[in-house]
């Protein structure tokens, strides 16, 4: 183990912890009982189960690589799971934006917040300044 796994802050790998945990019931959610992740979507129209499904399968990769790269304490690989959430939120902001959707457009803003702030403390961590 390197020097910079084993001083990662346990803060960052709780927090990524929990989001590999979210990301993975979402996952399991929009797998099992879909009508409770989308209630304003027709479940029984055709396509929507294929759509549904891909974006399961979206949501169980970045679990499992949020999960994977906190296990293994693995900054770059953290740094590219957040990179991937800041992204990912950026464009549920603006498809907020484009839906008049206030809720959408808030947790996305807190979303791209949290993973900007990550991505901050992680390249700082990487670049060894420690008062953080």
């Amino acid at each position: 183990m390197t020097e910079a796994q084993k001083s990662l802050p346990k803060w960052i790998l709780i927090v990524s912890g929990i989001f590999a945990l979210l990301e993975l019931m979402v996952s399991f959610s929009l797998c099992f009982s879909p009508q409770s992740v989308l209630e304003t979507v027709d479940l029984s129209a055709k396509g929507v189960d294929y759509v549904i499904y891909m974006w399961a399968a979206r949501q169980f990769a970045l679990g499992f690589i949020f999960a994977f790269a906190t296990l293994k304490k693995s900054v770059p690989m953290l740094t590219i799971a957040y990179i991937f959430f800041l992204v990912m939120f950026v464009g549920d902001f603006l498809v907020g934006i484009s839906q008049k959707e206030n809720s959408l457009i808030i947790a996305a803003l807190v979303m791209c917040t949290i993973s900007s702030a990550i991505l901050f403390a992680i390249n700082k961590h990487k670049t060894g300044w420690k008062n953080y």
